[in-house]
């Protein structure tokens, strides 16, 4: 029995970055021999065991075979004459295919040390084609490692190009897609996940609603980018540079669909783009079974973006109403990261980057005018039911009101 540390431990040691996660693969064992050292067996498709101190996943060398369709497709073959460079062959990218020993001595039979070094993403072999989780997976990893300066090898750039036209893609599931979409989104440069996706055509497949926003021109005067698809990313940029959280961010990214409906003899405007754009939102949302809190602030941001950026221009009675669509008495937090969403969308435009939001605290202090609204004292007065429904509405009108007034123009 022959224990290797494996994948991305040993690329991000080489890469001088912290490593979190370790996997372990054995050459030479039997389940057997791993339940017998005390090793708790996972998952059902092939062995995979936790060991029994760590907790860590330690996986008997194997190999596999396409039988079918989508990342699932596999049929597993681990046994203890499978070696470790065969157990390496099936890993998607050269420099996730090394391995250690105790020693740190590196295993490299397909030469990711080399690709760390020229700063490559490259498949590892023809396999590659065969999963189509793996044109999200490296495009994740264009995002994460961008500031590295990594790119994508043209022939596997080539090799996600035919995977997209073969209609793999859409034979994987909601929750493993979204999977990848959401760790995609975390990462420092998240816009560059879109723009690999883009490249290969993944991303007319995958999200058809936000591909079809580049080349959508918008109004100069408002957008020195012109380009609505560029100016999707730069927001999603800023999200990231502000360490937004992913409900943020997904928001950031689904925002302006409405504009991909302008008829083009409507270019650069954009019309009530934020109506419009709530069924694409919803159909984004159900593809890919976001969860619920990213559905929300999702259509809620896409409905009331201008809302946001209007705010110091805003009625009492609006504002009022924008506060009620996002029970702010109830959801706080939810408020505020409709503000930083806001706040990213305005940042995300070529040249606007540092320029100040005071919107965004013009919000706040709406949202705290409304909630010092005091609900006892309409209760001592014999107000119920309904009318004290309304009797707590223009009670926070009329704060709302004061406030609009005290605030400074």
């Amino acid at each position: 029995m022959q224990i290797y540390k494996v994948g991305g431990a040993v690329r991000d040691r080489l890469l001088g970055k912290p490593v979190t996660d370790i996997d372990w693969v054995v050459v030479g064992a039997t389940t057997e021999e791993m339940l017998a050292k005390g090793f708790r067996p996972v998952g059902a498709d092939f062995p995979v065991f936790l060991h029994p101190k760590s907790g860590e996943e330690y996986a008997l060398a194997r190999t596999e075979r396409k039988n079918g369709r989508g990342y699932g497709g596999f049929i597993f073959h681990a046994s203890p004459d499978v070696t470790l460079e065969e157990d390496l062959i099936r890993r998607d990218l050269t420099i996730n295919a090394m391995a250690e020993d105790d020693q740190q001595n590196l295993t490299d039979p397909y030469h990711g040390q080399r690709d760390l070094e020229a700063r490559l993403l490259r498949h590892v072999s023809p396999a590659f084609a065969e999963d189509p989780l793996r044109v999200l997976r490296v495009a994740r990893f264009a995002a994460r490692y961008a500031e590295l300066g990594f790119t994508v090898a043209p022939e596997t750039l080539e090799l996600m190009r035919q995977l997209t036209e073969s209609g793999e893609l859409e034979a994987l599931t909601p929750e493993r897609s979204w999977k990848e979409i959401a760790r995609a989104l975390m990462e420092d440069q998240p816009q560059v996940f879109i723009k690999v996706l883009r490249e290969c055509g993944a991303l007319k497949v995958l999200m058809p609603e936000v591909d079809a926003l580049f080349g959508v021109p918008q109004p100069e005067a408002h957008h020195p980018e012109i380009d609505t698809g560029v100016h999707t990313l730069s927001v999603l940029e800023q999200a990231a540079l502000h360490k937004q959280p992913l409900t943020v961010r997904w928001a950031c990214l689904l925002h302006d669909l409405g504009k991909g409906l302008t008829p083009e003899e409507e270019w650069p405007r954009h019309i009530a783009h934020e109506h419009k754009g709530l069924k694409l939102i919803k159909a984004v949302n159900e593809r890919f079974k976001a969860p619920k809190d990213c559905q929300e602030l999702a259509l809620l941001v896409g409905e009331y973006h201008t809302h946001g950026h209007r705010a110091l221009e805003l009625k009492p009675s609006t504002l009022l109403e924008l506060l009620q669509s996002f029970d702010v008495y109830r959801r706080p937090q939810r408020f505020e990261e409709f503000i930083a969403a806001c706040e990213m969308d305005a940042r995300g435009r070529k040249g606007l980057e540092q320029r100040s939001y005071p919107q965004a605290d013009y919000l706040r202090g709406a949202a705290t005018a409304a909630r010092s609204v005091a609900v006892q004292p309409l209760l001592e007065k014999g107000f119920k039911g309904p009318e004290l429904g309304e009797a707590i509405k223009g009670e926070r009108l009329k704060a709302l009101k004061a406030y609009k007034a005290a605030a400074p123009t």
